[in-house]
């Protein structure tokens, strides 16, 4: 409940805008952004690969995969097979849902920006997050991390309302569409269980912001209790999936540990979000943004020096805490000439890069043009091998391009054998196959990549270093080198 009402400096705007009116804009802009080139000329990169061939399997066939693959993702996966099932809309479908999730998170940073630090700064933040480059990237992919930001955003506003069965269903879901967003839900915590000296706008009897006086958050028996019940039954809703996804702990091996960059990017966020929330309007936001920008990605990478798991998709709904201390701190200088720089800011990001993240060189792996170059390279009854093995997900969505070559270590098709990348032979097997070839065009990653263990791939290499020379013109397409190796004196 209510603890402690403190002074504050004066609310700048008061606002008769209704909610809706309030959240238009971010809402159009977001979503206008979001459908901006949303089909990237056609090109698909590897993971939306994933999404759109195992979406297009049956239900059961996607839950026998999920038993080897990819559990962490089977939500996402069913929605999205039910959404093809009902609209067969391509790539506009595939990625449609983002653009819709990216939206939500708008309106609901809108909204969480007006209750905490009044209506103007919360506009602001909702105009200012659709703006952000990785907003604009993630609105526009089809995978799940667009729709889990946009829960966790609604996740925070319902722990503003103290709604906590609605509030544990919402944030459950979003662990269910990805567990890392179980890390969102302990910044939750710390904005609960904190000691906060920030505050809720009071509205007055006709909802308009009252200036003047604002109502701490504070601990709060019945808040704590609340959180600590509705996180208790996210968690035992999410063990059974996070049990047995430890299983398929193999698929995160091609994480490594934080690099300088990533590092350097945290501590640069971090900054600028102490820096806002010690400013007067940044105390009002505060105890919910600072939580969200810092703790889910400190966390994670934490933990990847350890065990690397760090990605930044992974931790996404730090954005939400970012725009919130940003749309707080421009509503607390906001000026004529401050709106004017904004504006620019705006259109000059908009233009620099606005255009790159909607081509098709904005993401480095176009599974389609990873085909095309194979098929371009590859003569008719030549052997094909990929090594490593996931790299097999270049095949998913452009199958006519193999159709004339034989995939010499595939024991069982992706979709035949209810797994990702396809059953492989046995090792022996896989090397009689390559003696028996007299051209081998190869898809590997590019050099200087870490090279799989497993005794198939090390046969791979193998028979290629004793039996195999390469051949001229090879090829790189994003994160794919194909080279044609053959028999001595058959290149």
């Amino acid at each position: 409940m209510i603890d402690t009402v403190v002074e504050s400096p004066p609310a700048r705007t008061a606002s008769r805008l209704s909610p809706v009116l309030l959240i238009l804009g971010p809402v159009a802009l977001t979503l206008a952004l979001g459908l901006w080139g949303i089909r990237r000329d056609g090109t698909l990169w590897g993971d939306e690969a994933v999404t759109y061939e195992i979406a297009h399997r049956t239900v059961p066939e996607i839950w026998r995969t999920l038993g080897s693959v990819d559990a962490v993702h089977g939500l996402y996966y069913l929605l999205m097979h039910a959404l093809f099932t009902v609209w067969e809309g391509g790539l506009v479908a595939l990625r449609l849902p983002s653009a819709v999730g990216m939206t939500v998170t708008a309106a609901g940073v809108t909204l969480i920006g007006a209750r905490l630090a009044g209506p103007r700064a919360g506009l602001l933040a909702g105009l200012l997050l659709p703006l952000l480059p990785t907003v604009q990237r993630f609105a526009q992919e089809g995978r799940s991390y667009a729709l889990v930001c946009g829960l966790v955003t609604c996740g925070t506003w319902l722990l503003l309302e103290r709604r906590w069965a609605v509030y544990g269903a919402v944030m459950l879901v979003a662990c269910l569409l990805h567990e890392f967003a179980v890390l969102a839900l302990l910044a939750h915590g710390v904005t609960v269980l904190g000691r906060w000296p920030c505050a809720e706008v009071v509205p007055d009897r006709r909802g308009t912001a009252r200036s003047g006086r604002r109502v701490g958050l504070g601990l709060g028996k019945t808040r704590a209790r609340g959180w600590t019940v509705a996180a208790g039954a996210v968690a035992v809703g999410l063990a059974p999936l996070a049990a047995f996804s430890t299983t398929q702990a193999g698929q995160v091996e091609w994480i490594g540990r934080p690099g300088a960059g990533q590092l350097a990017v945290f501590g640069a966020l971090a900054l600028l979000g102490w820096a806002c929330a010690r400013t007067p309007s940044g105390q009002a936001v505060r105890s919910v943004a600072l939580p969200l920008l810092i703790l889910p990605m400190g966390l994670l990478m934490a933990v990847s020096f350890v065990h690397p798991l760090f990605v930044d998709r992974y931790v996404l709904p730090y954005v939400i805490g970012l725009a919130l201390l940003l749309g707080a701190v421009l509503d607390q200088y906001w000026s004529r000439a401050l709106a004017l720089s904004a504006a620019a800011a705006a259109m000059l990001t908009l233009v620099a890069h606005g255009p790159f993240l909607r081509s098709p060189d904005s993401r480095k792996n176009d599974v389609r043009a990873v085909a095309h170059a194979i098929r371009d390279t590859a003569d008719p009854g030549d052997g094909l091998l990929f090594t490593p093995a996931r790299r097999r997900v270049w095949t998913l969505v452009e199958p006519a391009a193999f159709r004339e070559l034989t995939d010499l270590s595939l024991d069982g098709a992706p979709r035949a054998s209810d797994t990702l990348f396809g059953r492989e032979a046995r090792p022996a097997e896989i090397r009689a196959r390559m003696l028996a070839s007299r051209r081998i065009v190869v898809v590997r990653d590019l050099a200087g990549q870490p090279l799989d263990t497993a005794s198939g791939e090390e046969m791979k290499r193998a028979v290629l270093h004793s039996y195999f020379e390469e051949c001229e013109g090879r090829r790189e397409v994003g994160q794919a080198r194909i080279t044609v190796f053959a028999r001595p004196g058959a290149c």
